[in-house]
């Protein structure tokens, strides 16, 4: 994400690292309850808490961080002109927003196909007969793997990372689903809850990637699924997450053979914060196929 977004190689570990910490961060001061966003009069308790001066300090380290990356690039392109603004506005949004999510996902999608052998198998196949083994997959490949991506989708729908969309005002007075609604009132909308509507999805806590080729697999491919938020303001990096992530766990998939740990079993708990994590961290046995060592060996 960091060389999407930057044509910086230099110190490109140590960016990573720096990168790496303050996303942490971002995510685990930004998941801490406010005070303040419910009962504004008490505002002073988060300044006592220190939640005030650790989110001052935070956003001057991820500005730091970003306008250092756009001076890098404005370098490169030899001191040509641009919108600093809307480069660092850009470049905030694909390296925090895009970064923490497409990792979760991609956790969860490997917890459940660990957790489910007959799916893995069937993800597996896919892959063997479309791209085979001479090569690894590729980004031109996944839209011969419809199957693949059913996965991805169901992941997204029964462990969506970003539970809660981001807040929005609403502009004028409206009415939904019957409650009278405010101009200026702050919206958040529960996607983990529209995704898990049992009115909605036939057995919406069961992970069924199927369900998105076959209505009668529980859930009509109609269906309101929304991790990136909907309209104008839905995520801008949703084409690039799809694509990260599919990829990404289709080369998981195609080269190695996965069992579950130790304990013999995956903790599906799910943990807290502005995002939805996994509370315990995957822990899974990965063994090469055999193809693998053949295709590092001929490209050494």
């Amino acid at each position: 994400m960091l060389r999407a977004a930057t044509t910086r190689r230099r110190h490109a570990s140590v960016d990573a690292r720096k990168l790496q910490e303050i996303i942490e961060e971002t995510f685990s001061v930004n998941g801490t309850p406010s005070v303040g966003d419910f009962f504004p009069a008490l505002r002073w308790v988060d300044r006592l808490r220190g939640k005030v001066g650790s989110l001052k300090k935070l956003q001057a380290r991820r500005d730091a961080m970003v306008t250092g990356l756009i001076d890098d690039h404005r370098q490169w392109r030899s001191g040509s002109a641009g919108d600093g603004d809307q480069d660092k506005e850009k470049k905030g949004s694909l390296l925090f927003a895009g970064t923490d999510t497409s990792a979760l996902t991609i956790e969860w999608a490997m917890a459940q196909l660990v957790t489910h052998p007959e799916t893995m198998k069937k993800a597996r196949a896919e892959i063997d007969a479309n791209v085979g083994t001479a090569r690894l997959v590729e980004e031109a490949d996944m839209a011969n793997l419809p199957y693949i991506q059913c996965v991805i989708k169901e992941t997204l729908r029964l462990r969506t990372a970003g539970p809660v969309i981001p807040a929005h005002e609403a502009m004028e007075d409206t009415t939904v689903g019957g409650f009278r609604v405010a101009r200026g009132t702050m919206v958040l909308v529960n996607a983990c809850a529209i995704h898990r509507d049992g009115d909605v999805w036939g057995s919406p806590e069961e992970f069924r990637p199927e369900r998105f080729v076959d209505s009668d697999a529980g859930g009509a491919v109609t269906a309101p699924m929304m991790p990136f938020g909907l309209g104008r303001r839905r995520c801008p990096e949703e084409g690039l997450a799809v694509r990260v992530i599919g990829v990404s766990v289709a080369a998981l998939v195609q080269c190695f053979d996965w069992e579950v740990g130790d304990d013999d079993v995956v903790d599906m708990t799910e943990g807290g914060g502005l995002t939805m994590p996994m509370a315990t961290p995957l822990a899974a046995v990965c063994r090469p196929r055999e193809f693998v060592k053949t295709i590092l060996s001929t490209s050494m």
